[in-house]
């Protein structure tokens, strides 16, 4: 049940916008967004030249509300109209302007209209685009070509979110022209888009030493200590005296005599 629902807001969504492309031609129409308020319902239309999709004195708005009003059953429509930044970087927009001058000029200017819109995109800053035109030009037999400029993602998260994409039709006297034109902005960011950062260089510096007032005396240096050779002592005697006794000095004396 919830599956549904998210389908026909969707397919509501869808058929809104297909209503207002149709009432505001030439008024550079990109895409439409639609917001639930408790007052009413909030459009907001997205175009190039607002002043065409107010109209005089906002007749053009009145008569939108009364049509959006009637046939999608809407309590209370609020529109809003919101002017685009760059209209070279709508991708909506420039495959509009494609088709209106391929109706105006036919399908012998095809080639001229293609480049000329390419370098204008090109020159409004973005990064890559690609503009694809298939049906039967110039002759009877359909072909398709193809003119790219720049660098333009083909797969991934980028190119189905970041890359914006528009196809429109042109009906000539030939046929039907499908016109599908895919432009990368300049403020998408990249994955493979690294910058490295410089390292921060740390200077070490050396701190030197703070000088005294008073200076400081030169340490003494311990002298080495000699050894001293050990003499050797010789060991003295000791003198032993003899005492004579008295018969050895009458004896002596005798001897004299």
């Amino acid at each position: 049940m919830i599956e549904r629902k998210f389908v026909a807001q969707k397919k509501k969504e869808y058929q809104i916008q297909e209503m207002i492309a149709k009432n505001v031609k030439g008024a550079g129409y990109s895409h439409t967004k639609l917001q639930r308020t408790p007052l009413g319902e909030k459009i907001i239309v997205y175009a190039a030249r607002p002043g065409l999709v107010v109209g005089r004195k906002g007749q053009n708005i009145t008569k939108l509300t009364k049509k959006l009003k009637n046939s999608f059953e809407l309590e209370n429509p609020q529109i809003e109209i919101n002017e685009i930044e760059d209209i070279n970087l709508n991708a909506q927009v420039v495959a509009n302007s494609i088709a209106n001058s391929l109706e105006r000029f036919g399908s012998s200017r095809f080639k001229g209209i293609m480049h000329k819109t390419m370098e204008n995109v090109i020159n409004a800053k973005a990064l890559g685009t690609e503009i694809v035109i298939a049906g039967k030009i110039p002759g009877s037999r359909a072909k398709s070509w193809r003119v790219y400029s720049g660098y333009l993602k083909k797969c991934g998260d980028i190119a189905i979110n970041g890359v914006d994409k528009a196809k429109v039709r042109a009906v000539l006297k030939t046929g039907v022209v499908g016109i599908k034109v895919s432009i990368m902005p300049p403020n998408i960011k990249l994955p493979d888009n690294i910058q490295l950062l410089e390292e921060k260089q740390e200077i070490i510096e050396e701190i030197k030493p703070i000088k005294k007032d008073v200076e400081e005396k030169p340490k003494e240096t311990k002298k080495p200590i000699e050894k001293v050779e050990k003499k050797q002592v010789k060991e003295e005697k000791p003198i032993v005296k003899k005492v004579k006794t008295k018969k050895e000095k009458v004896n002596k004396d005798k001897k004299k005599l």
